[in-house]
């Protein structure tokens, strides 16, 4: 009975489909088309010459003992390689056994590439082991120096896991999103930086999307693509960064896509940051956005106020300087949505202070945070508040946190705590933990006294009047 290649390899892929699992089979075993049989050797036509190096290494014997079963024990197997042209157009086809012994399964087969082998490496000269390859981290950008708040907990508890366990946890691949300048490749070689300290044996690499586009196209000139996989599939902990501009790039894809599978079929990590969710990046190939999606997608929010001061304090602590608290404020709240931007007033400001050799004060501060932002805001910090109202009194301002009862004291607390709700718009409870973490029913309390002071004592209401338009002018 003649059976058409159609109904012979219909038959293998429910032999194959029962020995692996789902991801596995519809990546390496659905694309495949049969061509022909001829002398009980099975003809069939694979995507490329990676496909077909890819199943001689992992599937060559679930093949023999399938195609066998079908065809008899003398039954062979070839491959038909499509090769594009250029242009993309007629595509020619070239024929490979399934080993050097023209087709006879029953032979081991020769692979064409072993762990450690040299080949080229796409970030140097051609000629370096696996052992040598440079993870292109930076060494600054560490877990330390990343400052958790709200706004980040979620990525940065994810990305601290994956460190601990590369390959190992339900987040392969982490993929951090978030908008330009909120630290997403800081917290993406952070996690790079702690697996090298941690797990010494593995190879981590970082590389961004118009690098390993330029490699790509640069191995396609070369005629050097297999050293190109080759080299990438013997990374341990992949960090691509910003996938959003591999866009249609259909053929950066193509190889990015077995790439991917290469790795997480191994167990090997795979860490993207992109500018939006994988759901949506447009230009992508559905095949990626679904991988993309298999593990956890997290994403880094603009810090808020308290988040921004503590970005500043850990720059200045690393830095070895310090500023007054009340232009530290000044800065984290007129710059709100760019922590670069954020660090770089910083800067900007220490650097316009030794060259002109000023002190550093809210005048100055004003004068750097116009570069950044287009209108700053007209709020003023809770402790300038406080001690504008300290100085009207002649009252220490560390007093205003204690809890003494002196009414010199607890006026000018509640005076404090009732001009900061009217002139900022910090929470009540942000506020209550300027005046020694008082919560916020104190703060409502304090404000409704002066309320009440100022409606019935025309002498107060006027110190309050002139208190506001001291601070109001300083802005």
């Amino acid at each position: 009975m003649t059976y058409t290649p159609e109904e012979v390899w219909k038959n293998c892929l429910k032999i194959i489909k029962d020995n692996v699992n789902m991801q596995s089979f519809r990546t390496w075993f659905e694309p495949i088309r049969p061509v022909k049989i001829e002398n009980e050797i099975l003809t069939i036509q694979v995507p490329s010459q990676f496909f077909y190096e890819w199943l001689e290494e992992h599937y060559v014997n679930l093949l023999r003992k399938t195609i066998k079963r079908e065809l008899g024990e003398t039954a062979g197997l070839e491959y038909q390689i499509i090769v594009e042209n250029g242009n993309g157009a007629n595509p020619q086809t070239i024929n490979y056994p399934a080993n050097q012994n023209g087709g006879n399964l029953n032979n081991e087969v020769n692979m064409p590439l072993k762990l450690g082998t040299t080949i080229k490496n796409p970030f140097v000269i051609p000629g370096i082991r696996k052992v040598n390859i440079d993870p292109q981290l930076n060494p600054t950008y560490n877990f330390e120096s990343f400052v958790e708040g709200e706004c980040n907990r979620l990525a940065r508890s994810a990305g601290y896991a994956v460190a601990n366990k590369p390959g190992g946890t339900a987040f392969n691949p982490l993929v951090i999103y978030g908008g330009v300048g909120l630290g997403k490749t800081h917290l993406a070689q952070a996690i790079g930086n702690m697996i090298k300290v941690k797990f010494s044996s593995k190879t981590v690499l970082y590389v961004s999307s118009e690098k390993f586009s330029s490699q790509f196209y640069e191995a396609v000139r070369s005629n050097s693509i297999n050293d190109f996989i080759h080299f990438y599939q013997l990374i341990d902990v992949l960090i691509l960064d910003d996938i959003q501009f591999f866009a249609n790039k259909e053929r950066t894809q193509d190889i990015l896509f077995h790439i991917f599978n290469h790795l997480h079929q191994n167990k090997k990590q795979l860490i993207l940051t992109s500018d939006r969710p994988p759901k949506d990046l447009e230009g992508i190939e559905d095949r990626l956005l679904s991988r993309f999606k298999w593990g956890l997608a997290a994403d880094l929010q603009v810090p808020d106020f308290e988040t921004r001061v503590a970005i500043l304090e850990k720059k200045m602590y690393t830095d070895g300087i310090e500023l007054p608290k009340e232009v530290v404020e000044f800065v984290a709240y007129n710059i709100k949505t760019n922590v670069r931007e954020l660090e770089g007033a910083l800067i900007s400001l220490l650097a316009q202070s030794s060259l002109n050799r000023k002190e550093v004060d809210i005048d100055l501060a004003k004068k750097i945070v116009k570069n950044f932002v287009k209108n700053i805001s007209r709020e003023v910090s809770v402790e300038f508040i406080m001690k504008t109202v300290c100085d009207y009194f002649d009252v220490p301002i560390d007093k205003l946190k204690e809890k003494t009862r002196k009414r010199a004291i607890v006026q000018a607390r509640q005076l404090s705590m009732f001009l900061a709700k009217n002139l900022t718009k910090n929470s009540l409870k942000v506020i209550g933990k300027h005046f020694g973490g008082r919560d916020h029913s104190t703060v409502i309390h304090s404000c409704q006294a002066i309320q009440n002071l100022m409606d019935t004592d025309n002498k107060f209401k006027d110190q309050v009047e002139e208190i506001r338009k001291k601070i109001q002018l300083s802005i």
